[in-house]
């Protein structure tokens, strides 16, 4: 790359999350939305335009960037755990809670973003998203393997993530904590799971869950709904 090319990469690098900055401080009255991007451009000193060059789908690039923000900040907080020294349920356990915890950082933005995910053209990405945190939760764990285990694991996980994440929106951590508790046995028992629950099973729990989320539903515990 010429160093026109990684100048223009790290200014985009770098634009991103200085939008993204503004856009946390600003989605508790704006919601993830349109307005939210031209409110957040203003912020940073940028025109809209500017603003498109770095996020060309708007407010669905500003929510990919706060999960991905949110994956690096509970991986962090994971830096000085070694997971070969716990069982591979304690792996899970810990990542998880600090996945969601992470996100607590930005609660009333992470409301809004969850809200937003909830709309149906807005599902795929967010169930996207949760596979991808997923992904690095296993991974952290110690978890490479590529036959089709590595799929069954990661879409359970991401289930998990998705109803963790909301009851800890909605009750609190010690909510959370016990409901992950609850839940946690399901990733250990994924063989029983790709035999008793289909595919299209996780993503309507999962779209419920987004659903409730975006109205205010009350959430005391999402996956025994869907149960």
């Amino acid at each position: 790359m010429t160093d026109q090319g990684q100048d223009a990469g790290a200014w985009a690098d770098e634009t991103e999350q200085v939008l993204l900055d503004a856009a946390i401080a600003r989605a508790p009255k704006l919601g993830w939305t349109d307005r939210l991007v031209a409110a957040a451009a203003r912020d940073a000193g940028l025109s809209l335009g500017e603003a498109e060059l770095v996020l060309p789908n708007g407010p669905r690039d500003l929510a990919a960037l706060l999960a991905r923000r949110h994956d690096a900040a509970g991986m962090a907080a994971l830096a000085e755990v070694d997971p070969a020294n716990l069982k591979v349920r304690e792996r899970i356990r810990q990542a998880v809670l600090a996945r969601c915890e992470a996100a607590m950082a930005d609660r009333e933005a992470t409301r809004r973003w969850s809200g937003f995910l909830a709309l149906p053209p807005n599902m795929p990405l967010g169930l996207r998203l949760a596979w991808a945190s997923a992904d690095g939760v296993w991974r952290w764990a110690g978890d490479i393997a590529a036959d089709e285990n590595h799929y069954t694991k990661r879409a359970l996980l991401a289930e998990i993530l998705i109803t963790t994440l909301a009851v800890r929106l909605a009750l609190g951590a010690n909510a959370a904590a016990a409901h992950l508790d609850g839940r946690i046995g399901a990733v250990m028992a994924f063989e029983k799971w790709k035999a008793g629950i289909r595919p299209s099973g996780f993503a309507a729990r999962a779209a419920g869950i987004l659903g409730r989320l975006r109205y205010g539903a009350p959430v005391s515990d999402p996956a025994a709904a869907a149960d």
